[in-house]
């Protein structure tokens, strides 16, 4: 098994990619800081519309898909039943889709557009700042981020259960690119790379956050000394959680960092502005909607500035790098769904949840901003690491309150990491659900040390510098994607064709029967 992977070009290609990637990164990080500078300012300059276009077009998509015909078609054969419950199935979505990411921005975000409004005309730390603060952060965790990783999912599940095949992006493809062995190997390259630069990512969003944490609770000093530390004990946490598999080491621990974040979110929400933040909840869910159109759709080629590119641009990037990890784990849970239940399930609920958390953290950190002069939001725009912790500090229990926290994002780093160390390893062992332990240390090893390089050579702009490069070929592969599938989905007009003919002739016959059974009583 281990001489099959080391001749898997895929496993081979994509691990020497990265391996160089650090090499690069460590030996001469200012020249690599400046060539990655230089790739994000040609890929935000010349593509943002490209990110924007295509997952408004995703949206679209996923919606018109569900209320179609072939809404009705399951996930797996005609007769099989979901594995989970709804309950525990959209928990699983939502602790696959919240990440670390949510973490470190439900304050973070909001906070940072009351301090600088996404548009010049808005007044900064103003109650309509704090309204349109609210409403884009909205939009930035909701429907159009949910979709990418809906649209992966998707597709890979169709391919998994209804056509038997392998988890592979470049088997779902199929019908758009052929079986060429380099191209389906040059697709899952690409695959790999970007899940690899969208976990490091989020990776690196943590270990920040982590820090900052630390910092603000036991004064300890925001360095690459600390940072590179925090990531050495992750590395050990989700090694050893990932080679214990999924039944044990990543099951427990997604237990109990989801029980972390209830408990937390609950603090927040009982203890804070409960009826504010309600208040907040429904007034942005309304402006989110009113809104979708424009902010799916907007650039700014009159007026100059980017923070259209900071901002969104980076988190479809980010959403579309970190797809197909998400999108596979999506994809495993979700057999016997039907595509409009799915695709429902996926669109609506979780983005729920994710809006109503930032509402709970970010409502309560705008709440002090606006009625106790607490300055949450200038804090933040000075080091955006502590905004959490700046929020709690607040509230009740303001010692324990932020260790929690502490532990939550340490422990959402963790179950990350060894989800993405096991779906990374299974995309490069030719779509195996059982990769080889070589196979997760390597990923493993290479996971921690881009993470490392990217927080060495530029922090936080280095992180989303990552993202957007990584993501701009695969976000080719996204559109393909839909094409495939509506080519697999023509193919399903003449079994359901077949299943109308089939329901019609047993509903005639048992028609036929009762007006025998009638005819004869009357005889």
């Amino acid at each position: 098994m281990q001489n099959k992977i080391l001749k898997n070009p895929v496993f081979l290609i994509s691990s020497g990619v990265i391996f160089l990637l650090v090499i690069i990164g460590a030996t001469i990080p200012e020249k690599f800081k400046n060539v990655a500078n230089s790739v994000f300012h040609m890929t935000t300059d010349y593509f943002g519309w490209f990110y924007l276009l295509t997952v408004f077009i995703i949206v679209i998509f996923l919606f018109g898909l569900a209320i179609s015909k072939y809404g009705t078609i399951r996930l797996g054969a005609e007769d099989s039943r979901p594995e989970f419950s709804f309950l525990t199935w959209i928990s699983m979505l939502f602790s696959a889709g919240l990440g670390v990411g949510l973490v470190f921005w439900g304050v973070a975000e909001p906070m940072s557009h009351y301090f600088s409004p996404p548009f010049s005309s808005t007044e900064p730390l103003t109650t309509d700042a704090a309204r349109l603060a609210m409403g884009y952060s909205f939009f930035h965790w909701g429907i159009s981020q949910w979709s990418v990783y809906a649209i992966m999912g998707l597709v890979m599940a169709y391919v998994q259960f209804n056509k038997k095949r392998n988890l592979l992006i470049s088997t779902a493809l199929e019908p758009v690119t052929g079986s060429n062995r380099i191209v389906k190997s040059t697709i899952d390259i690409l695959a790999v790379i970007a899940t690899v630069m969208g976990v490091a990512t989020s990776i690196g969003l943590g270990v920040l956050q982590t820090n900052g944490g630390l910092k603000f609770v036991f004064g300890l000093p925001n360095t690459f000394f600390i940072q590179i530390s925090i990531i050495a004990i992750m590395f050990v946490g989700y090694m050893f959680s990932s080679t214990t598999g999924l039944q044990k080491g990543i099951r427990i621990l997604s237990n109990v960092n989801m029980g972390l974040a209830i408990v937390l979110l609950l603090f927040v929400f009982i203890t804070g502005p409960t009826v504010f933040i309600l208040e907040t909840f429904t007034l942005a869910i309304g402006d989110y909607i009113s809104n979708f159109i424009q902010y799916s759709l907007r650039m700014q080629p009159y007026v100059g500035g980017t923070w259209v590119k900071d901002w969104t641009i980076f988190y479809w990037a980010w959403a579309i790098a970190w797809s197909p990890f998400v999108g596979s784990f999506i994809a495993r849970v979700s057999k016997g769904r039907t595509i409009r239940e799915f695709i429902i399930g996926v669109l609506i609920i979780p983005p729920l949840i994710a809006c109503f958390w930032i509402a709970v953290f970010g409502g309560t950190a705008m709440w002090f901003d606006l009625h106790e002069n607490a300055h949450i939001a200038e804090a933040v725009s000075n080091d955006v690491t502590i905004a959490l912790f700046q929020m709690l500090e607040h509230l009740p229990l303001s010692l324990l309150a932020p260790v929690i926290g502490i532990m939550l994002i340490f422990t959402f780093l963790i179950t990350s990491a060894d989800s993405a160390t096991f779906i990374m390893a299974s995309m490069t062992s030719r779509g195996s659900l059982n990769p080889t332990i070589l196979s997760k240390l390597v990923w493993g090893v290479l996971m921690a040390a881009i993470s490392g390089v990217l927080l060495y050579t530029g922090g936080l702009e280095a992180l989303q510098t990552a993202s957007l490069i990584a993501a701009l070929p695969f976000t080719v592969v996204l559109l393909l994607l839909m094409i495939a599938y509506i080519k697999m989905m023509k193919e399903e007009i003449i079994p359901l064709q077949k299943k109308d003919i089939q329901r019609l002739k047993i509903a005639r016959k048992h028609i036929e029967k009762e007006v025998k059974i009638k005819d004869k009583h009357t005889k």
